[in-house]
């Protein structure tokens, strides 16, 4: 994926795997996140004029604390904290869970608020419910992006979302949430969204060169 990525021209890549809650998709205990590390040191020494980063897409437990050790996070180049179950929890309980999640000092985005999935082979899913004016406030306050999950079956948050998070004075990142090389062209509906929103491409952290990237994400650790 990362020589994919240098070669559609792209100067960096993070790699957000699963944390260990996320057992149907393998996540990563803090002993095998250790290990990656090792791994992506080699395959970002191996590839000219481009960055392979470190990262995790960390769950978000029901108390609104991060699926993966501090330590371990404090490591990280970037770190994607998101609500992988009981996504219909009410709509208080998952408010303050949200909230919990973005105000710790690790998360850098939130991954798909509302969790939605609108066609694809896993169905269609309804989309979390979250006071979204004090969710994105605090995504402000704490300088967490909004993620734009670029996946089809997602468009993750929805337009209205969106335009909630500009006018809370959010930043964004776009996500491919690749799963395989070839998915990696995800990124592309990312943008068309962006552009048709006219969201400013300047609070869109992936659009940053990657000394900036690092500089914010590192920041408040």
């Amino acid at each position: 994926m990362a020589r994919t990525a240098a070669w559609r021209g792209h100067e960096y890549m993070v790699l957000t795997d699963h944390s260990p809650r996320l057992t149907v998709a393998n996540g990563l205990s803090a002993e095998r996140l250790a290990e990656q590390l090792d791994v992506v040191s080699e395959v970002d020494a191996g590839i000219d004029d481009f960055r392979l980063l470190s990262g995790i897409e960390v769950d978000i437990h029901e108390d609104g604390s991060l699926d993966q050790t501090p330590e371990m996070l404090d490591r990280l180049d970037v770190v994607v904290a998101s609500v992988h179950s009981k996504l219909r929890m009410d709509r208080g309980p998952m408010t303050r869970r949200m909230l919990k999640a973005v105000a710790d000092p690790h998360t850098n985005v939130l991954g798909h608020c509302t969790g939605r999935l609108i066609e694809g082979s896993r169905g269609k899913r309804p989309e979390s419910q979250f006071d979204a004016k004090r969710v994105f406030a605090a995504c402000a306050e704490h300088d967490v992006a909004v993620e734009i999950n670029a996946r089809p079956e997602r468009r993750d948050p929805p337009d209205p979302l969106i335009e909630t998070a500009l006018e809370a004075g959010c930043l964004f990142s776009i996500d491919s949430d690749a799963h395989a090389p070839g998915q990696l062209d995800f990124l592309d509906h990312g943008a068309a969204r962006v552009a048709e929103l006219g969201v400013p491409l300047d609070r869109v952290v992936t659009t940053w060169p990657v000394d900036r990237l690092l500089a914010w994400s590192h920041a408040g650790r």
